[in-house]
Order: structure tokens, then C-alpha cells, then sequence
């Protein structure tokens, strides 16, 4: 039985976290493999890429909810990441609250990436949040998924400075370039095991 590490992806769009994350499993920067890719959008964009790359990929209709998974449709992703026997759940884009059954079915195990520098700018468009406050350096952070929103112990932030000419679009465009660089790397520490949580603090083992 291979005892490599395995990672379950769920999207709702485009994919571009997820093709980072899948080209550097590709690249051998991270020591795992992608089992199984999700969507609640048939036709999205994380869908496409992942079976240009010959993985395991799955709509699964998210149920009578806009902001959430239904019940039944919470059952099949468990369903389908349990079959897919991952160890990591690594959310892309997934534009759904994951609520409690999820959260124990996975729990310490579900990571997501978020366009700002946590805790602050929680929720949507935290780009543009960041903006009209007037700040000097946004960022992203990948943190644990808990059943607060963006409320999850932190691993790891890249810090991008704010532009006097910046406008969201390119704010945001910046910040995506950063999560292609951090969220693979805190992939890639959670799969060799280098990371502990100790309270709500992440800890990075000393390579």
C-alpha cells in the first residue's frame, strides 16, 4: 500500500491556486499526489485543468443553498474524499461554507488561502477592503479551516506592499501572484509533516 501523501482539491472557478499547487506536485516541490479534484460548478475552470492532467475530477451538484452544501451534497464530498482516502483537504476557490459534519469528517485536515493578511479583511473582496482602508501592505495567509469565517489558526502570510496607483484589479492580480508562491509552500510543509498546531499557534519544524 502506498503510503504517499494525499491531497483532496476543492474549487468553485478558474483554478489558478490549484494549477500552482498541481505544478509543483508535478515538479516534485511538494511530496504528495492530488487524488481527487472537486467542484460545485460543473463547468468550472479547476475541472478542466485537473483533466488536462489525467487526475480524478468530479462535479457534485451542491444542492438548494447559494452560500453553503446542503446536506445531501455534504455527504458526497465527504463521500468522495474519504473514497479518495486523502489526507489534506486543500481548498481553491471553494466558494462554500463548510459547516459542521464536514469540518469533523476532516478536522485539523482542511487548509484554505485567503487575499489578505488575517485577521484582518476577513470575507469577500478583502482586496479591495484593504484599499479603501487605506493601508500600506495587503497579503494573503493560508490558514485551517474552523467553523469561523477566515477564523482558522494561521500558517503561513506573504506580505505584498499597497501601490499609490493601485486600483483592486491590480491589487488583487499581485495578490494572486503571492498565493501561487505561499500556498504551495504550505502545502508542501503540511505533506512532510514539518508543521504542529499548539493552541491556535502553527508551528514550523527547524529543516
Amino acid at each position: 500500500m502506498s503510503n504517499t501523501f494525499r491531497i483532496g482539491v476543492l474549487g468553485s472557478g478558474k483554478g489558478s491556486n490549484f494549477v500552482a499547487i498541481a505544478d509543483a506536485v508535478a515538479a516534485g516541490k511538494i511530496p504528495a499526489e492530488i487524488a481527487v479534484v472537486l467542484s460545485d460548478v460543473e463547468d468550472a475552470g479547476i475541472l478542466v485543468h485537473a483533466r488536462e492532467r489525467k487526475l480524478p475530477a468530479q462535479f457534485i451538484a451542491p444542492g438548494k443553498f447559494r452560500t453553503k452544501l446542503d446536506e445531501d451534497a455534504e455527504r458526497v464530498f465527504v463521500a468522495a474524499l474519504h473514497n479518495a482516502k486523502v489526507d489534506l483537504v486543500v481548498l481553491a476557490g471553494f466558494m462554500r461554507v463548510l459547516k459542521g459534519d464536514f469540518l469533523r469528517a476532516f478536522e485539523g485536515r482542511i487548509v484554505n488561502i485567503h487575499p489578505s493578511l488575517l485577521p484582518c479583511f476577513p470575507g469577500l473582496q478583502s482586496w479591495k477592503q484593504a484599499l479603501d482602508h487605506g493601508v500600506k501592505v495587503a497579503g494573503c495567509t493560508v490558514h485551517f479551516v474552523d467553523a469561523g469565517v477566515d477564523a482558522g489558526p494561521i500558517i503561513g502570510q506573504q506580505a505584498v506592499p499597497v501601490l499609490d496607483n493601485d486600483t483592486p484589479e491590480s491589487l488583487h492580480q499581485r495578490i494572486h501572484a503571492a498565493e501561487h508562491d505561499l500556498y504551495p509552500k504550505c502545502v508542501a510543509a503540511l505533506a512532510r509533516k514539518e508543521i504542529s498546531v499548539v493552541g491556535r499557534r502553527v508551528m514550523w519544524k527547524k529543516s
